[in-house]
């Protein structure tokens, strides 16, 4: 070998062994962010990933005396059963229809709440409500089940009022009626999110620089024309990130709240994915049928997601990637 490239070889080595050392003394100055960091990829991999290897259960005929690799396999049999299933179409509608209105009317009204909540002038008057309205958030929908359910009662609270309002003359048993159960879902997870949602927004319009509603003071502007041109504007990211994400969840229909607000009589308006998904692999034990369902809604939520996200890329420049 000529002596330049030994030479040249031998500094590769030394360059190599400084970088790695560089980088051990690196990660040693950062141990503790490093610890928390390395905490944080551990749990990703344990539960989000390891996991990931129960898909083959949807491919298998599995059964719990069995390990899944000595289950038989059954290809798409379960996803072909799936879909010429008849309950597949008041599943998906009630799937989709209480989530797009969770999008529809859920969505903005935290944007609202924030831009609104931020022209408030005293700062105590304004810390009180937005304690008030994120306090259900903390509240678990086992909680909120038993409260609604006395509320919603023929002889519950909502009824009462009603009643003395004028606005009803027989008490009505809401939980009863499948034609009031979407709107008691959209209305309730509303009240219980809507102070919380509104954190990320208000977090975004603190970063707003304070000279942009100066110089709009000067050139008149009012409250309102400046949330529009300098507020909307200065949290369009913000807001569609979480738009996004939004999307992607559209068949996620919040399992625990439409569990416990469920019952007998309204099941035709509240059997969701979810719900499904539950019965069939915990009270009937299919548990491959089960999994091909869970996996055909994560590969729509997957391309609900690019799709979003190409989207918005495309006409807005903002995306998650």
């Amino acid at each position: 070998m000529p002596s330049s490239n030994r030479s040249r070889t031998a500094a590769a080595g030394i360059q190599s062994n400084r970088g790695a050392a560089g980088w051990i003394r690196l990660f040693y100055k950062q141990r503790q962010l490093q610890t928390m960091a390395l905490l944080g990829v551990a749990w990703i991999l344990i539960f989000n990933y390891i996991p990931m290897y129960g898909i083959l259960i949807a491919f298998k005929n599995f059964s719990i005396i069995k390990s899944v690799s000595e289950a038989p396999w059954a290809g798409f049999e379960h996803f072909r059963a799936f879909l010429e299933d008849e309950n597949l179409l008041p599943v998906i509608r009630n799937t989709l229809g209480m989530s797009l209105l969770k999008l529809v009317i859920g969505f903005p009204l935290p944007i609202l709440f924030a831009l609104f909540l931020n022209e408030l002038r005293s700062v105590r008057f304004k810390k009180t409500v937005q304690t008030i309205s994120y306090l259900p958030h903390f509240l678990s929908w086992v909680i909120l089940g038993g409260i609604l359910s006395t509320w919603l009662a023929d002889t519950g609270l909502i009824n009462k009022l009603l009643e003395g309002l004028g606005l009803l003359r027989e008490p009505v048993a809401f939980l009863a009626e499948p034609a009031y159960f979407w709107g008691i879902v959209v209305s309730t997870d509303i009240w219980k999110e809507l102070g919380w949602s509104a954190i990320i927004y208000l977090a975004a319009i603190a970063g707003v620089s304070p000279e942009l509603y100066e110089a709009a003071t000067m050139d008149g502007a009012g409250r309102f024309q400046k949330m529009r041109a300098i507020t909307l504007p200065s949290i369009k990211g913000t807001i569609t990130i979480l738009f996004i994400l939004a999307i992607s969840g559209v068949l996620n229909s919040n399992f625990d709240q439409i569990l416990v607000l469920r019952n007998s009589l309204n099941e035709s308006a509240s059997n969701v994915i979810d719900v499904y998904v539950y019965h069939m692999g915990i009270a009937n034990s299919r548990f491959s049928y089960a999994t091909a369902v869970g996996l055909i809604k994560s590969v729509i939520a997957l391309g609900l997601l690019l799709g979003a996200n190409y989207v918005t890329k495309r006409f807005n420049q903002t995306s998650l990637f």
